[in-house]
């Protein structure tokens, strides 16, 4: 740590969150080593002891076109936790949290606020455009006036070899009404258009590849009898016999948009309505050359009128599937989150799709077992505070999610939480074999049961519905995404498990694991495991080592 009369500077982890009334207790994080096809992230905290305005950051290394600067802004929170949390927090008071990555001013300028820290987040991707090498990276703060104020050197290694491709599939639910009401645009607008590959993009380069698709307003966080603005990729005719014809236009520019910024997987929207399958999905369609409401929260879902619906609709979408190639890349689902009560709307629900998409996999979150052993769900995505029975029956393939409802012991990402909290997730997704991992909130800017558009820099919390950081990992900008500190750890933690992936071909699956739970006093589980972010750290850095010793690089 540097210091002067009026400054202070000190190297953190990415693992390391930095509240402006806090005092930093964390050491010095000063090396690191990452593969030439990862993304590398670090910190560097800064404080003053009186308000100083217009300190230039200037960044020295011989890596800087690929490195990125970022200051971490401050967000409130007005509910980071539920009154029966756990201990495993920060903090569970209300206030401002560090969250999202700002752009730099032009100017590359940042504020000194009086006996406040505040940090900087520096990004360093290779892109398999960097030799392998040792680099420094230097971060030096200036004075309006020119003088020195401090100044922070990072080592890193760039190890002449790459991660493999991930293999975990990874949603993270794509609200595409809510780009449209942020940025007050009309939905499939050019520019809303434009809005969607942005996020798509962001999305795919996290190591998020799979993408809710909305066929129809996805039924999801509506307050039953409400409405979410019309987001319908299929249009929808229906003729004078009560037939419908089918229009792929909209779904086929989606899928190209997919193509284009790396989407392997499409998501299709829930076809049934969400907590229970008793109602349809909100469905427009043309009715002798108006737009009307086919279906909705009036909709019996057993009824004959949607079963027809549906029995015309599916072979018209699976034609449209596998003209264009893309049978191995398609997902379904019936409905969100069912529980024991809901057995038969969606054991009915489910016979149905089952029997039009035999050769598909049908997907759904959802925590009571019976679903499975009953037969209703092939693909179940158990939560991660409820997986274990699925683990003892041996569901292959398994998938896991988490929400709000996760809140004790298991992995998370609310602002509340440590980032280690979030990074674990990956070792434990390798530890299972998990082979998908979904969450509801990649940009949810709306209130708790959509009641409301939000802005998402003044509410975080839907208002008031969800901890904070359960609703969104991205922010809307001025000039399209801005990722959040909550975004990077998770990406940390894919690469952790494609390391990981990587290092069990070199040593063999049995060798990784008994290294990984050397010394622990209980093998890893989804709520049992190391809790501070040294071991993660030392952990990423034991594997990097371990790849190196055992392979040639390139």
């Amino acid at each position: 740590m540097s210091q002067s009369v009026t400054f202070q500077t000190r190297l953190l982890s990415s693992l390391s969150k930095v509240f402006a009334d806090e005092e930093l207790l964390q050491g010095s994080y000063n090396n690191g080593s990452a593969f030439c096809n990862e993304t590398f992230s670090f910190q560097v905290a800064y404080r003053s002891n009186r308000l100083l305005k217009n300190i230039r950051v200037m960044l020295q290394s011989e890596i800087s076109p690929h490195i990125i600067v970022r200051s971490v802004g401050l967000v409130p929170s007005e509910l980071p936790a539920y009154h029966d949390h756990d201990e495993f927090v920060l903090r569970s008071t209300s206030g401002l949290y560090p969250d999202p990555l700002l752009p730099l001013t032009a100017e590359s300028v940042v504020t000194g606020y009086p006996n406040q820290w505040r940090s900087l987040w520096i990004t360093v991707q290779p892109e398999d455009e960097v030799k392998g090498g040792t680099y420094e990276i230097g971060i030096r703060f200036e004075a309006d006036s020119g003088e020195s104020l401090g100044e922070e050197v990072f080592t890193l290694e760039v190890i002449p070899a790459s991660l493999p491709a991930q293999t975990l599939i990874h949603t993270e639910w794509f609200h595409a009404d809510c780009l449209a009401a942020y940025y007050g645009v009309e939905i499939f607008s050019e520019r809303h258009w434009v809005l969607m590959g942005q996020f798509m993009g962001t999305a795919a380069r996290h190591g998020i590849n799979m993408i809710l698709t909305p066929l129809f307003t996805p039924p999801l966080d509506t307050e039953v009898g409400g409405e979410r603005p019309t987001v319908q990729l299929v249009d929808v005719a229906v003729s004078e016999d009560g037939t419908y014809a089918f229009a792929f236009d909209k779904l086929d520019r989606w899928a190209d948009l997919c193509d284009a910024h790396g989407i392997q997987y499409l998501e299709f929207s829930h076809l049934f309505t969400q907590w229970g399958a008793r109602h349809a999905p909100k469905i427009m369609g043309n009715v002798n050359g108006k737009s009307e409401k086919l279906f909705g929260w009036d909709t019996d879902a057993m009824g004959s009128s949607y079963h027809a619906f549906i029995r015309q609709f599916i072979p018209a979408l699976t034609g449209w599937i596998e003209s264009r190639g893309l049978k191995q890349r398609c997902y379904f689902h019936v409905s969100d989150e069912p529980s024991v009560s809901h057995l038969e709307a969606y054991g009915h629900a489910s016979r149905l799709m089952n029997e039009l998409l035999p050769d598909y996999p049908i997907i759904d979150a959802l925590s009571d077992i019976s679903f499975y052993e009953q037969g209703l769900v092939k693909r179940p995505i158990p939560g991660s505070n409820h997986i274990e029975p699925f683990l003892d029956q041996q569901v292959t393939p398994l998938w896991t999610y988490y929400c709000c409802s996760q809140y004790k012991e298991v992995s998370n990402r609310f602002f509340n939480l440590p980032s280690a909290r979030n990074r674990i997730l990956g070792i434990q997704l390798y530890k299972y074999n998990i082979e998908g991992f979904l969450h509801w909130g990649y940009n949810f800017w709306n209130s708790q049961y959509s009641r409301r558009a939000i802005d998402p820099f003044q509410v975080t919390d839907a208002d008031g519905g969800f901890p904070s950081g359960d609703a969104f990992v991205v922010y809307p900008g001025e000039e399209g995404p801005i990722e959040s500190i909550r975004l990077k750890v998770f990406q940390e933690a894919l690469q952790d498990l494609r390391a990981l992936q990587l290092l069990e071909t070199l040593i063999g699956r049995e060798a990784v694991m008994q290294s990984l739970e050397e010394g622990l006093e209980e093998p890893i589980t989804f709520k049992c495991y190391p809790r501070d972010m040294e071991w993660l750290l030392s952990k990423r850095q034991w594997m990097n080592e371990e790849i190196k010793a055992n392979m040639v690089v390139k």
